[in-house]
């Protein structure tokens, strides 16, 4: 590998030094220092009593020439705790690295790959640093625009492993084609149809095997060495409407299911959005079944790992910091989810949003309700004001692992307001409010913003739960922010206290224990 990166540099290097491409590169780093706080949790692990330190870093280098494209990044983690939040990570090396060129249509590209088919609930590839979540494709990739109106790729290779900088063993191959095609007037059809097969290496088997025979009797099976996974999908444009529907299967293979057993079964989803825009009005719908769908490299792997697809999420990731703690990510084995919003912009001075979701198991078990309302007022002067409340249900029981606890129901009103006190200044302020029974009990979150365009960023923050559940503190979580950019550089500096909860991006979620320190970040780009 690291080979591999080094003969890479050189092409970059000497391709930059004897042709006339372009060769541009970004840099992100993080850096953090744990302070031992034991009244909110945040000790009792090697981070806090003894490395006190930690960080990650990512370097990138593109290269372009005429149809050409190298691409080079390294991955640096020093005692980092992306990967476990409770256990320090060590390792330096090639991220990724790939070679591409296009060719009267035909586009090869030898590396880590990143793509996916259709929406991705079949496949996906792609980067999370937020959750170290990095699945690219490592091998080569084959992309053909057959006519103006279609486009065939196919691809191979092995899931990339970010724990340890290798790759997990099993192959998967995968082909996609798609089509773009105007029907006349104001109607176009975008479908298109995917096939991804995953075959398991002996290893990966032979786990799978061991797992099986420790099982009762009654619950063994034969297992598979192949899985096949298809979707056909297609967007219908007319007019302002607008319909995506996709349907994924999968043919059975050993799953894990809720009990921790394995059991050998096919899967499947079914996935639909509908929206309809005007000026001042949109309306948009979506619904999704998923069963027994589970994407893995093998079913060897757990939590976020080894996943090969990413299944869209029904409920909106809010950007509210209470009502962000209870996002539902997407279910695999069992969910029925349907979810409503309308935008209404009466004029230019205001905009109000109203949201419906539910979720369910597909046996009727109750996993997730929202009733959601956010206006805006922003008129032709200094002071924009947005203000709503959220009303849920979230089965923390289910999502977070917990157990035997109740559902956690909270009304949460909230308001933001910004105020522009010169071309240069201005202030924003946000205010939430969160009232429950369940978890940790009442919160109040408040926030202050000061902006001094284009350079500086200060804030303040406080979380405090102040009307505890029995078993938890009236704790305060409170968060010291600056950032200074300077063209495309950009420092922040942090001083945070933050509650454990759960951290989603995309859809995929995990539990975070809660931190007590220092966090330093630094981007730029070149």
């Amino acid at each position: 590998m690291k080979k591999t990166g080094l003969f890479l540099f050189l092409i970059i290097l000497s391709c930059k030094l004897f042709a006339q491409g372009t060769l541009s590169g970004d840099l992100m780093l993080n850096a953090k220092f744990f302070q031992r706080d034991t009244s909110i949790g945040a000790a009792n692990n090697p981070l806090y009593d003894n490395y006190l330190s930690g960080g990650e870093a990512w370097l990138s280098l593109r290269y372009n020439y005429k149809g050409f494209t190298a691409f080079l990044r390294t991955d640096a983690f020093h005692n980092s705790n992306l990967y476990n939040p409770t256990t320090a990570m060590s390792g330096f090396g090639i991220g990724a690295w790939s070679l591409s060129k296009e060719y009267k249509g035909l586009t090869v590209t030898a590396g880590y790959i990143y793509d996916q088919i259709g929406s991705g609930i079949l496949f996906r590839s792609y980067e999370d640093r937020g959750l170290l979540l990095d699945n690219a494709l490592v091998g080569l990739s084959l992309k053909y625009k057959v006519t103006d109106n279609i486009t065939v790729k196919g691809f191979t290779g092995q899931q990339k492993n970010v724990a340890n900088f290798s790759r997990y063993n099993p192959i998967i191959k995968g082909f996609d084609a798609e089509g773009d095609f105007g029907l006349g007037g104001n109607v176009r059809l975008a479908p298109g149809i995917g096939l991804i097969n995953r075959t398991l290496d002996q290893g990966s088997m032979d786990a799978v095997v061991s797992a099986i025979n420790s099982q009762d009797v009654t619950t063994r099976f034969v297992p598979m060495y192949n899985m096949y996974a298809f979707t056909g999908y297609n967007t219908l444009t007319i007019g302002d409407f607008s319909w995506y529907a996709e349907g994924a299967y999968k043919t059975h293979e050993a799953i894990v299911n809720t009990s921790n057993l394995l059991i050998d079964k096919p899967g499947s989803v079914l996935y639909s959005t509908l929206s309809y825009a005007r000026k001042g009005l949109a309306i948009n719908f979506a619904a999704k079944r998923t069963e027994k769908f589970i994407m893995r490299t093998s079913p060897n792997e757990v939590l976020i790992r080894g996943l090969l697809n990413w299944q869209p999420t029904i409920a909106h990731v809010r950007t509210q910091r209470l009502i962000s703690r209870y996002t539902p990510p997407s279910q695999d084995l069992s969910e029925a989810a349907v979810s409503g919003d309308l935008i209404v912009n009466p004029n230019d001075d205001w905009s109000f949003t109203f949201t419906g979701i539910l979720i369910n198991t597909l046996t009727g078990v109750k996993l997730y309700r929202e009733g959601y309302f956010e206006g805006e007022w922003h008129a032709n002067t200094p002071w924009i004001i947005n203000a709503g409340v959220q009303y849920l249900q979230y089965n923390q029981e289910l999502y977070q692992v917990k157990p035997g606890v109740p559902l956690v129901v909270a009304v949460t009103p909230f308001t933001e307001i910004s105020y522009r006190i010169n071309t240069r200044h201005s202030l924003r302020l946000e205010a939430q409010y969160m009232n429950t029974k369940q978890d940790y009990g009442s919160w109040v979150y408040g926030l202050l913003e000061y902006d001094i365009a284009p350079h500086f960023s200060l804030a303040a923050s406080d979380m405090y739960n102040y009307d505890p559940t029995p078993g938890h503190e009236a704790n305060h979580y409170y968060s010291i922010f600056t950032a200074y950019t300077t063209g495309p550089h950009r420092i922040t500096l942090a001083y945070a206290k933050q509650v454990d909860g759960i951290n989603c991006a995309g859809g995929v979620c995990r539990y975070e224990p809660a931190f007590s320190g220092v966090k330093l970040g630094i981007t730029t780009t070149f």
